[in-house]
């Protein structure tokens, strides 16, 4: 680049940053939503299945069966929040949402056990939320394991029998995310999707808003050429982006606690790669509508629902059917939240992120060529 098209260059800069100064709309949306989009997602978006409301009818109302219910209110993942004397009852609190489960404890449940027999315990779900309900029947019967394991040793012990050991023992180790938190992974993969919607819709409008103000015919006019006109449009988006990453990154870690054990240069080198390719996207889907509407909508369409529900974002790609598994290897905020969970909750850098840097890199280059391929200077 010679300095006469640097100049040409940093001048279309210069207006463009005008524009997003003297419009406070634009400006309000490139910083403060990101910031309001990361507050409500961060703090009401969890994986995290805690408290979960619960109604017991205990027909045996014994020492013994007060000792196995207390397993389910001593843990933190269940929530007792009424008794119940029949059926009518648990059928009213699961219905208005009162309660997701039901314990029904037997009559004679402690005389059950006393005597060596297998006592059922029944155990009623709400599965309208089926995510929630699969875990809740996880957490019961670990709980009813564990219950049941210190009744069988027990009994062993007042026989005066052989001590049982347990041929197996899981110790489980948590690496990255010891607290198994999903705000850990929820918030880096957020930083992603909301980059690749912030920075398509900021620059999906830029050409389009040319167009329809009659404005382009005086550019076109000019002797800036079409890839500095282009570069002129992102410089001033490119360093809200990375001002917006440097808000989100202050604010995973003040509001939410959640650890960056990589390096924040690796964080910010990505996040540029990544913001070249969406700006340039955005760009080139405002070349290719020329109206700001359409533009809008499109863009919406193109980034925010493939980046939240194709990304790995929130939902573990190894779990979609086998189409659709094919398709997200053309999403691009896929290799950035993979890149992003990797940095911040393993601390690995690019000797085992690489494939997907790689990939990343090649979605900036391909936006940024086809985008200036795309823009021609003609009225037409």
């Amino acid at each position: 680049m010679n300095l006469l098209s640097l100049r040409r260059t940093l001048a279309m800069a210069r207006k463009e940053t005008l524009h997003i100064v003297r419009d406070g709309r634009s400006l309000g949306m490139a910083v403060a939503i990101p910031m309001l989009m990361l507050l409500l997602f961060g703090y009401a978006l969890t994986l995290d299945v805690d408290r979960v409301p619960m109604i017991v009818w205990d027909q045996d109302q014994t020492q013994v069966s007060r000792d196995y219910l207390s397993r389910f209110t001593g843990s933190r993942y269940f929530s007792l929040r009424a008794g119940a004397s029949n059926y009518a009852r648990i059928e009213r609190a699961i219905d208005s949402g009162e309660a997701l489960v039901a314990l029904v404890i037997p009559a004679k449940f402690a005389a059950g056990i006393a005597t060596g027999r297998q006592v059922p315990v029944q155990m009623i779900v709400d599965g309208s939320d089926s995510t929630t309900a699969t875990i809740a029947i996880g957490y019961a019967e670990a709980v009813t394991r564990g219950f049941s394991r210190e009744v069988v040793l027990d009994r062993v012990r007042r026989v005066g029998g052989p001590t049982i050991r347990e041929p197996l023992e899981v110790r489980p180790r948590v690496w990255f995310n010891e607290d198994m938190s999903s705000r850990n992974y929820i918030v880096p993969g957020l930083i992603a999707v909301i980059m690749m919607v912030i920075a398509a819709l900021l620059t999906s409008l830029t050409v389009a808003r040319e167009w329809e103000r009659g404005t382009m015919e005086q550019l076109i006019s000019t002797p800036v050429k079409g890839w500095e006109l282009i570069a002129g449009k992102l410089l001033p988006y490119f360093a809200i982006g990375m001002l917006d990453v440097a808000i989100a990154m202050v604010m995973g870690e003040a509001l939410f606690q959640v650890p960056l054990r990589g390096t924040a240069a690796l964080v910010f080198a990505m996040a540029a790669v990544f913001l070249a390719g969406a700006l340039s996207m955005g760009i080139l889907i405002s070349i290719v509508t020329k109206n700001q509407l359409v533009a809008n909508q499109f863009a919406v369409v193109t980034t925010f629902v493939p980046s939240f529900l194709l990304s790995g974002f929130m939902y573990a790609i190894a779990n979609m059917p086998h189409a659709i598994q094919v398709i997200t290897y053309v999403i691009p905020a896929r290799y950035f939240v993979a890149l992003l969970k990797g940095i911040y909750l393993k601390g690995v850098g690019l000797e085992v992120l690489g494939l997907e840097a790689g990939l990343l890199t090649a979605f900036g280059i391909v936006m940024v060529l086809v985008a200036n391929f795309k823009f021609k200077k003609k009225l037409t």
